[in-house]
Formats: C-alpha cells, sequence, structure tokens
C-alpha cells in the first residue's frame, strides 16, 4: 500500500512540475529581416547565384551552338570528323551539367557560400534565445517562421523583440 500512495504522489509531483514549464517562440524571419548583416549576406549570395548562373549559361549556350552547328554541317563530313564533332558536343554538355551540380547541387559552392554568410548569423540569434530562454526558464522556445507546425501562437508569448534587444540591434515596432 505504501509503494501505491509513494507511486501515486511522485506521478502527481511529475504532473505538477510538467505543466509548469514555460514556453515561448520566436520569429527567426522577423529577426532575420531586422539583421542588416543578413541583408548583406543576401546581397553577397545573390550576386555570386547570378554570377555562377550567367557562367553556366555560357557553357549550355555554347554547347548548344555546337550541336546546331554539326547539324548543319553533318551532311557534309566524313563519318571520323562526325564522330569526333559528337564526342566534342556531348564533352561541352557535360561540362556544363557538372559545372551546373559544382555551384548549385547539394553541397555546392552556393551551399558552402550560404554557410559561410548565414551560419554565424544564425548562430548569434541561437546564442541570444538561448540565453533568453535560460534566463527566464523557458523549457521550450518555438520558431514560427518559415512552414513551422506551431498552428496558432499567441503574441504575448513572442520573444522576437527580446531577441533582437539582446543581440543589440534596434527595431521598429513590430
Amino acid at each position: 500500500m505504501k509503494k501505491v500512495v509513494l507511486a501515486f504522489f511522485l506521478l502527481v509531483g511529475m504532473m505538477g512540475s510538467a505543466f509548469a514549464q514555460r514556453y515561448a517562440y520566436v520569429d527567426t524571419q522577423y529577426i532575420l529581416d531586422q539583421m542588416p548583416e543578413y541583408g548583406e549576406a543576401q546581397v553577397e549570395l545573390d550576386k555570386a547565384s547570378e554570377q555562377w548562373q550567367n557562367e553556366i549559361e555560357v557553357l549550355f549556350l555554347d554547347a548548344q551552338k555546337k550541336r546546331k552547328d554539326f547539324a548543319a554541317e553533318a551532311i557534309l563530313l566524313p563519318a571520323e570528323i562526325k564522330k569526333q564533332r559528337e564526342k566534342e558536343i556531348q564533352e561541352a554538355e557535360i561540362r556544363a551539367k557538372d559545372m551546373q551540380k559544382k555551384r548549385f547541387g547539394v553541397g555546392g559552392d552556393l551551399f558552402a557560400k550560404r554557410a559561410e554568410l548565414i551560419k554565424p548569423i544564425q548562430d548569434k540569434i541561437f546564442n541570444a534565445i538561448q540565453e533568453i530562454a535560460s534566463d527566464r526558464s523557458y523549457a521550450f522556445v518555438f520558431d514560427k517562421a518559415n512552414q513551422s507546425n506551431l498552428l496558432y501562437a499567441d503574441p504575448k508569448y513572442d520573444i522576437s523583440v527580446q531577441v533582437l534587444k539582446k543581440m543589440g540591434i534596434k527595431i521598429d515596432n513590430k
């Protein structure tokens, strides 16, 4: 009987502490939009992306021109030269596809550049969130930005402005 009573009190105690947990949420997209360094990083990423896209387009246009020229001359060319030209066209197309994969593929240059520029900013935000959560004893801090599963959030639990203040960023009223 003592074990049952003890188990009951333990269960009630655990339930009470579970209900006492505090929650908050942030909108990281709002926070990022308020950070000048994020805007600068986005501009740099966009420039690099545009430059790489132009580079790739040149390679694809070169391959396309080679294919068009070959089609116009194919009738007049000997079989050996046809094979050589077809090989050159395939190599040009492969170069273009490889460059596209290198620049924009998974783990490519754009991915690495984004990590280089954005990760320090994300770390700064995370550290500020972590400090606020620790100071105010929040058990959980959710992010309502970008396709989150947070269906409803009462604005009084939004700590996005406090995070910005913690990072020393002055903002217009949200």
